[in-house]
């Protein structure tokens, strides 16, 4: 197959996966109203919390996600897991639809992008065409995370350790006491309540007004339960929010219903 063919099948790929949601970038306003999200405040700037798990800052029209942990079925599998390996066409594509949706000047993936330093190099080529789409007349920034601290120039785009965007400075791990003007990821935060005697586990923005962190967007990614000490130290006692991603819509719940995973 040509490079032109495989270009044009890439994107035949890609519009599948994004079903009806092609339209061009530029109609913003009305495809955001289609997606269920929440104003997030962090040290007074306002950002959009999508229900698809990514943060768009409309000043600077940028669009922040985190990780991703692409090839993470391929880690899995080298080491005797039996995992299907569509973990990274499926968070593509998935990527796709918000991109597209946004249409963003530039993308920032917060760290473990990839599961592991190899996974640039595994990842196959529809894979690389489709990410590499993904990029075009846009700037896209890899932070490093303790998955993947080098990335290769395979995968394109800049890669740095942290940046500041609108005073904002975005980072893979958290600082580990309280601090301001931080996103981060890397700790998968989830929410766990009962519902009508149902309980339900979801991924989850987690922040005080001051910092925030990111849920995990990747496929196969877990989450750790918020209630977990492992988030206690980054908020000093002063309590946060949570908005927890559901299957209709993101919603605020109140910390007191909040259960443990051991309840």
């Amino acid at each position: 197959m040509t490079a032109e063919a495989r270009k044009t099948e890439t994107a035949r790929t890609v519009r599948r996966g994004q079903g009806d949601r092609r339209g061009p970038g530029t109609q913003v306003a009305a495809d955001v109203t289609a997606f269920a999200t929440q104003t997030i405040s962090v040290m007074g700037r306002k950002l959009v919390a999508d229900q698809a798990g990514v943060l768009y800052m409309p000043g600077e029209n940028v669009l922040i996600v985190s990780d991703l942990h692409l090839e993470k079925g391929s880690s899995r599998a080298a080491r005797g897991s039996l995992l299907p390996p569509y973990d990274t066409r499926e968070t593509l594509l998935r990527l796709a639809r918000v991109i597209d949706a946004y249409a963003p000047e530039t993308v920032v993936s917060l760290g473990d992008s990839f599961h592991d330093a190899g996974g640039p190099a595994r990842l196959g080529e529809d894979d690389l065409a489709i990410l590499t789409m993904l990029q075009e007349d846009r700037d896209w920034v890899w932070i490093t995370g303790n998955h993947d601290p080098e990335i290769s120039s395979r995968v394109g785009g800049m890669v740095t350790e942290t940046m500041t965007i609108g005073g904002l400075t975005l980072r893979h791990e958290p600082l580990e006491t309280p601090t301001t003007h931080e996103i981060a990821g890397h700790l998968h935060p989830a929410a766990r309540l009962a519902v009508r005697g149902t309980a339900l586990r979801r991924a989850c923005f987690l922040g005080n007004g001051q910092r925030l962190i990111m849920p995990a967007f990747g496929a196969f990614t877990g989450g750790l339960n918020v209630l977990d000490e492992a988030f206690a130290p980054l908020f000093g006692g002063t309590g946060f929010s949570v908005w927890m991603r559901g299957a209709e819509g993101l919603y605020p719940v109140s910390t007191r219903r909040l259960l443990p995973d051991s309840y």
